[in-house]
């Protein structure tokens, strides 16, 4: 890869510091996954009805939510490699917490800090990655987040699997006399020190650099970093980043209000979080186990088959890092729309025909064939388009004198609009799986109409010339 645009071009270490910066995925798709092995021992151990395991669950959400909109601040503040390391430390200690909780009060506050971290975490990658990505390149380096999140979703679920495998259950006690699903909240600590260290070896943001008016360490970014010929047109770039962000002040909140509240544009953003997660794609991660043991399978099937959607997940991403820069974000948003529509109403119709046997719920005949299917087919739908797709437009729609803000406030609503859907799913389920699902189809199929008139193209445009 050694295409060069007026941005820059790629290189092996610009691929490293994009890398680097997507650690942040991969640990927030670890944590936010890792739950999912946990929940029927959490439900137990504690002795939790439905709404409480909803809770337990989507708690971490909203710590995300608030660490999200936050994050956007405080990298403006102190930087975006600082705010990464912020994010490692928060998740480090949720990872010891939860590992060791006595209560689920206590499960329930080490997840919230968690969350802060994921939510900072969230923010701060694609917009990293956006400003020190070449914009003929942006959307392949932007969808390494994405790819970093559904490996850390693998990974969890492997491990989760592994633990299970090898100890017996989740339940079962094992060193230190610790249980499973408790090493599985403490395992990601690796991960979260990992992403910490790696924190360290990058460089800062030329924008926010060029922002705070360290113009010299702007431009080593510029051209060892980022590919650009010194003199000149690194002096030429410097110029143009500065023209669009407040040079004379720092980002404030009511840069992002409109005449509707916010500016049409951070309507855009919000909304395309809100759909990203309303059509139920975390109800098959964090409660895909707990989900097919409801319908017949065994412990044991239930976490080889979330192993297996995490599996195909990873693949569907691939498959979006070779075509956004191609077809373009609009185009790849609508195509998963209608896969995403079409499997989650083939989804609605197999769980409408669930029976109870001997007090147990299960889809007769080859029933349960057609849901397996239609929920890989979904992930896919899910992972090559708006999985990726989102979040690097959420790194790139904005123009620079808004865009860690804005980003933060989109990531935020992204995040509460998980907590509803994870916290409302465990009473769907219960109102029945097929109305659930009918819902998710029906926000897919909306998704539809909102991208076709509301979102702007945005492949192969410079950061600098997003504008309101």
């Amino acid at each position: 890869m050694t295409a060069t645009t007026s941005d820059g071009k790629i290189s092996a270490r610009l691929i490293f510091i994009a890398l680097g910066a997507a650690l942040g995925g991969f640990v927030f798709g670890y944590d936010s996954s890792i739950v999912n092995g946990t929940v029927d021992s959490v439900e137990h151990e504690f002795a939790l009805n439905a709404v409480t395991v909803g809770f337990t669950v989507s708690c971490a959400l909203l710590g995300a939510a608030l660490g999200a909109w936050v994050a956007g601040v405080v990298s403006e503040r102190v930087g975006r490699v600082r705010t990464m390391l912020i994010a490692a430390c928060l998740l480090l200690v949720s990872a010891i917490g939860c590992g060791l909780c006595f209560s689920a009060v206590d499960l329930i506050i080490w997840r919230i800090v968690g969350g802060i971290g994921v939510g900072f975490a969230s923010v701060i990658a694609p917009a990293y990655i956006a400003e020190i990505s070449p914009a003929g390149h942006r959307g392949r380096l932007g969808s390494m987040q994405q790819m970093a999140i559904v490996l850390g979703i693998f990974v969890a679920f492997l491990v989760s699997a592994l633990l299970v495998f090898v100890m017996g259950s989740a339940d079962a006690v094992g060193l230190f006399g610790l249980a499973a699903w408790r090493w599985m909240y403490l395992s990601l600590a690796v991960p979260a020190v990992i992403y910490g260290l790696m924190a360290l070896r990058l460089p800062e943001s030329p924008r926010y650099l060029v922002e705070r008016g360290r113009y010299v360490e702007a431009a080593t970014v510029l051209t060892r970093d980022m590919g650009l010929e010194p003199g000149k047109s690194t002096e030429d770039k410097i110029e143009e980043i500065r023209a669009t962000v407040h040079v004379e002040r720092r980002q404030q909140f009511k840069d992002l209000l409109g005449r509707f509240g916010f500016h049409p544009l951070v309507w855009v953003g919000i909304l395309l979080s809100v759909f990203q997660q309303f059509v139920g794609i975390n109800v098959i991660f964090y409660y895909s186990t707990t989900l097919w043991k409801s319908v017949g399978f065994t412990e044991s099937d239930s976490f080889t088959i979330s192993l297996i959607t995490s599996v195909i997940n990873v693949l569907a991403t691939i498959v979006a890092v070779l075509l956004i820069d191609v077809l373009g974000r609009k185009l790849l948003l609508m195509i998963g729309s209608g896969l995403m529509t079409l499997s989650l109403g083939a989804m609605s119709l197999a769980f409408a025909q669930a029976v109870t046997v001997d007090g147990a719920l299960s889809l007769p005949g080859s029933w349960g064939v057609v849901a397996l299917v239609a929920a890989n087919l979904f992930v896919i739908g899910f992972g090559a388009t708006w999985g990726p797709a989102v979040w690097v437009l959420l790194g790139e729609i904005f123009p620079n004198s808004i865009r860690a803000l804005a980003l933060g406030v989109a990531a935020s609503a992204q995040w509460i609009a998980n907590f509803v859907v994870s916290t409302t799913f465990p009473a769907l389920a219960e109102a029945g799986l097929a109305l659930a699902y009918g819902i998710y189809a029906f926000f897919a199929l909306l998704s539809l109409v909102f991208v076709a008139f509301m979102v702007r193209e945005t492949k192969g445009r410079t950061l600098e010339d997003m504008t309101l």
